[in-house]
């Protein structure tokens, strides 16, 4: 079964780190920074941290595991994370220079139901699980430990 780590970046300002992705013929979308565990790498938390350097040469501390999805061939994991420092400019992911990928555009949005609503955040499910969370006002008060 394949793994993927994403993770939930909450900023200082409590905003959140998403990615714009754009393809031709696609309706613009949004993303959370992560990818796929790897077998060299030590655990999931190590996983994401690498992903999170890579795709947006930032560091990140890792606060909780916020939400699983799994499908027959995969498995989600979506962590929330405080995040003080990143640079798009510096990141070294593979998939930023791959032929066909489209664009990507790192955003930062409000981490309110509003901020939530103005993007098409993928997959849907972990949309509609941060609108829980927000509205019960669970990540901020997690986020700020």
């Amino acid at each position: 079964m394949i793994e993927r780590v994403r993770a939930v970046l909450v900023t200082a300002d409590d905003t959140m780190l998403v990615i714009r992705r754009t393809k031709p013929d696609i309706s613009e979308y949004w993303v959370l920074p992560g990818g796929r565990v790897e077998a060299s790498d030590e655990s999931r938390e190590a996983a994401l941290h690498r992903e999170i350097h890579e795709e947006i040469a930032g560091k990140a501390d890792i606060v909780s595991l916020l939400h699983t999805m799994e499908s027959d061939d995969e498995r989600q994991l979506f962590y929330l994370a405080r995040i003080a420092t990143w640079s798009f400019d510096d990141r070294t992911g593979s998939e930023f220079s791959a032929e066909g990928r489209g664009e990507y555009a790192l955003e930062e949005i409000p981490l309110t139901v509003e901020g939530l609503d103005g993007i098409d955040l993928k997959p849907e499910e972990i949309a509609h699980v941060l609108r829980g969370a927000i509205s019960a006002g669970s990540l901020g008060g997690e986020a700020s430990r």
